[in-house]
């Protein structure tokens, strides 16, 4: 829930309902990711987790995103805004885990790739338990030095959290559960299109030891995801989700609006690189309300994310 919808008001909120809140520290410095660890220790004292990006290791074609770029201009040009330039491609991840090491919470999960077994170690020696996202078995086996992995299926809203900046081996979620439960015997948390009780009692029936949900969260009052994607979510004009790279160069899925349909086939497989052309459009578009031009990151369940407290939600979905 990088971008905006993570708060320490919602990790605090889901954690003191007895679920286990998240931070993102996905486009956040070193520095504010304390500052968001420091915020939630102060408005909850059970334990919380803190989810990291692991930098992009993409191979950029030459030229791709300079074309992406001025395919860009005119959309910038509506809303009064330049695309954006280049930027770090790290997003401050030495820095995070110098601070994390030195005071981590309770957890500390990582998408895009699996920390050197160096990094999992001082984290686990300083008491946190260390979790990757997998999103097929050749990325659980090379997990192995992991506490546990987040098993995410191909219905989960925002990004494929894979290794590679591909869409090889996308499986539903229990498929995937099953394949990767057959490679280790690490504990599985699954990630996915989980909405509803139904949905979580399912995912521990197939042997996931948690569930994690996203989307539903989206539209509660601590979630600081902005206006038009909360009203998106409950808008019947948007019908379906699909994977997309034309917001951030990598693949995420998102509810199809029209910057999606016209856009994604000609965005460049070159993270975070979109991400940066595109940002300043992103923001442009969400100030105006206007949810054609905006990456409203949705899983399939969308429609199960409803507007009230996250303490409530954790209780419905628990059963």
């Amino acid at each position: 829930m990088a971008g905006g919808a993570s708060t320490p008001e919602l990790a605090a909120a889901v954690s003191d309902a007895g679920g286990l809140g998240f931070l993102a520290a996905g486009y956040r410095t070193a520095a504010a990711m304390r500052e968001d660890i420091a915020r939630t220790r102060r408005l909850t004292s059970r334990p919380f987790g803190v989810n990291v990006f692991m930098p992009s290791l993409d191979e950029v074609v030459d030229g791709a995103v300079a074309a992406y770029r001025d395919r860009m201009e005119p959309e910038a040009e509506r809303l009064g805004v330049r695309p954006g330039g280049p930027s770090a491609r790290d997003d401050d991840y030495d820095a995070k885990i110098v601070d994390l090491v030195a005071d981590p919470p309770a957890v500390v999960s990582f998408t895009f790739g699996c920390p050197d077994d160096d990094v999992i170690r001082a984290l686990r020696d300083r008491g946190a338990t260390v979790v990757v996202t997998v999103t097929t078995a050749a990325e659980a086996r090379a997990s192995a030095a992991a506490d546990a992995l987040c098993v995410q299926g191909a219905e989960a809203g925002g990004h494929r959290g894979s290794f590679t900046n591909t869409l090889d081996g996308l499986l539903p979620l229990r498929a995937l559960l099953r394949e990767v439960r057959a490679v280790t015997r690490r504990p599985l948390i699954a990630a996915g299109g989980l909405g509803t009780a139904r949905d979580v009692a399912a995912v521990l029936a197939e042997g996931a030891a948690a569930a994690q949900l996203g989307t539903v969260f989206v539209r509660c009052p601590e979630s600081g995801a902005s206006a038009v994607h909360k009203a998106a979510l409950a808008d019947p004009r948007f019908t379906s989700t699909a994977m997309t790279r034309a917001f951030s160069g990598r693949p995420a899925r998102g509810l199809v609006n029209r910057f999606l349909t016209e856009h994604s086939a000609h965005a460049p497989a070159a993270y975070p690189d979109v991400h940066y052309v595109t940002s300043p459009l992103r923001k442009a578009a969400a100030a105006r309300n206007d949810p054609d031009t905006v990456n409203l990151w949705a899983g399939e369940s969308f429609r199960e994310a409803a507007q009230a407290p996250a303490a409530e939600i954790v209780r419905v979905l628990g059963g």
